[in-house]
């Protein structure tokens, strides 16, 4: 689980390069405490661990341990090894926990806070302090290990600590990200040109901000970070992540150049610690403001989906009615068919053909005609024994044609008849059919489309309904799940199942829903 793959062997020798060399560069930033009070390396491992999970947490341990000791081997000097592989590692740990942790609690969406693209603010600020946690222990027993002595140098140096990595996850992971996420075409982000009225208004409040700090130092009061504060938190309440990291970028480079090489670690320190909450502020403000406007565009598409409900709701009543009038004749029709086959059975001419194959179709549109009548009924019902059997004839029933029409070939895998679940039949054929239908819609658009398969398993008391298509990447990113899926997870899941669509590297899309068994009487 922990092992890294095959892919992830590439990024984590990048990363032991890029650690190598930000290591180095947070040396300007160092003072007479352990830690350095900008540390990029921090961003580079955060951008890491949220890019490819907390499971890569021990490789990347693994790594800056070596790294740090090749570089410096005086690290394990003057103390057992032990202690110095731990004082390496325990930063790491602290990451991937804090990254796990946002992660579980995103997936479950139980607050507003955790609504994209604030998870990430909250690891780029909350790791850092996590890692300053879990060094407190050890500074307060042993703060010679830190070269540091007595508890003012210790809270210092702690300090430093937070400042140092805050400034590096807050600056450096996020344009890693975003690079990231444009190189593999993930990225749901896009680099809006600024109207001019809103340029010159980010530029207004930024300038203004800084002006304001530069006069009341001048006038003696120190560096006040509150006008520049105000300044960046409007501008990322206001325009977003993108404009806040362009404003903080613009603030940083206007400090750090200032802070490098000598200088007293107290005034750095000072300087440091309204940089930070600068950012932090800023980052956040932004981040919370992109965050809005996703969940405005949720709640759009949320009405633009009732809106198409109550359509569908009135085409459903027509198309029963139109099927209704059509079954009486129909059946009819297939009476008589039947009956006209009976009377010539034994001709063996043209005209007993003949009478067969009409008997036939006017069968096949019986039966068609009433498995729509059933399943542009009325949905209301207690859940009933349901033959998996049924279920994938219905669905099957329904899709051949609009496969058909596209160009795709459905294939209908066998279906053991013993197969039973507890399910309302049309919600659990809605749910099935639009797995289909978006397995034929993104498999359409090839030269050549392959099939899509539709089968059921059964595993460990629960069955496995299985839709697989193969699916190129675009170059626009469609990995995301529609509509139709997250109206069968809701169907599914109202069932007591589950629903999970996966991507292997052969370009299959395997779609999975999953509903336990019933015991067969």
């Amino acid at each position: 689980m922990f092992w890294p793959r095959r892919q992830d062997w590439l990024a984590l020798a990048c990363y032991a390069v890029g650690f190598a060399v930000m290591h180095r560069l947070a040396a300007y930033w160092g003072g007479s405490g352990f830690y350095s009070l900008w540390f990029p390396a921090a961003g580079l491992r955060l951008a890491l661990l949220w890019r490819l999970g907390a499971r890569l947490t021990p490789a990347i341990a693994l790594v800056e341990i070596a790294v740090d000791v090749t570089l410096t081997p005086a690290v394990l000097a003057g103390v057992p090894w032990t202690v110095a592989i731990w004082g390496i590692a325990r930063p790491v740990l602290a990451y991937g926990a804090t990254v796990a942790a946002i992660g579980w609690l995103a997936e479950r969406r139980g607050a507003a806070l955790l609504t994209a693209p604030m998870p990430l603010g909250l690891a780029l600020v909350l790791a850092p302090l996590a890692a300053v946690l879990s060094a407190v222990p050890q500074a307060l027993t042993s703060p010679e290990l830190t070269g540091v002595s007595g508890p003012r140098e210790v809270i210092v140096s702690l300090a430093a600590f937070a400042v140092g990595d805050l400034l590096g996850t807050l600056f450096v992971a996020p344009p890693l990200l975003w690079i990231a996420d444009a190189v593999s075409g993930r990225a749901r982000w896009r680099w809006p040109l600024p109207s001019l009225l809103a340029a010159v208004e980010t530029a207004g409040i930024l300038g203004l901000g800084i002006g304001l700090a530069r006069l009341l130092d001048q006038a003696g009061l120190g560096m006040q970070p509150a006008p520049v504060l105000v300044a960046v938190a409007w501008i990322g309440l206001r325009f977003g992540r993108a404009a806040a990291w362009g404003a903080l970028l613009v603030v940083v480079l206007r400090v750090l150049p200032d802070t490098a090489g000598a200088m007293d670690t107290p005034e750095r320190l000072q300087r440091h610690l309204a940089l930070a909450t600068i950012v932090v502020a800023g980052y956040l403000a932004g981040s919370f403001a992109d965050a809005q406007a996703a969940a405005r565009a949720m709640l759009e598409r949320r009405d633009r989906l009732l809106f198409q409900a109550e359509r569908l709701k009135t085409l459903r009543a027509m198309s029963v009615a139109v099927i209704h009038e059509v079954s009486q004749p129909l059946s009819t029709l297939a009476i008589e068919a039947r009956h006209l086959h009976r009377l010539t059975a034994g001709r063996g001419d043209e005209i007993a053909d003949g009478a067969a194959l009409i008997d036939r179709k006017a069968e096949h549109l019986a039966t068609l005609i009433r498995r729509l009548r059933r399943f542009g009924g009325h949905a209301e019902g207690a859940p009933q024994p349901l033959a998996l059997t049924a279920l994938v004839d219905m669905v099957a029933t329904l899709a051949q044609a609009e496969a058909r029409e596209a160009g795709v070939a459905l294939i209908i895998a066998p279906v053991d008849p013993v197969w039973q679940v507890m399910a309302q039949e049309v919600e659990l054929a809605q749910a099935v059919m639009n797995l289909v239908r978006n397995a034929v819609q993104a498999t359409q658009g090839d030269a050549a489309p392959d099939p899509v398969t539709l089968g059921v398993t059964a595993d460990q008391g629960h069955a496995v309904i299985h839709v697989v298509n193969r699916a190129p990447a675009r170059p626009v990113a469609r990995d995301g799940m529609g509509i139709g899926t997250h109206v069968a997870r809701a169907i599914v899941e109202a069932h007591g199942g589950t629903l999970t669509r996966t991507r292997g590297p052969d370009d299959m899309v395997h779609a999975a829903l999953s509903l336990p068994l019933i015991e067969t009487r």
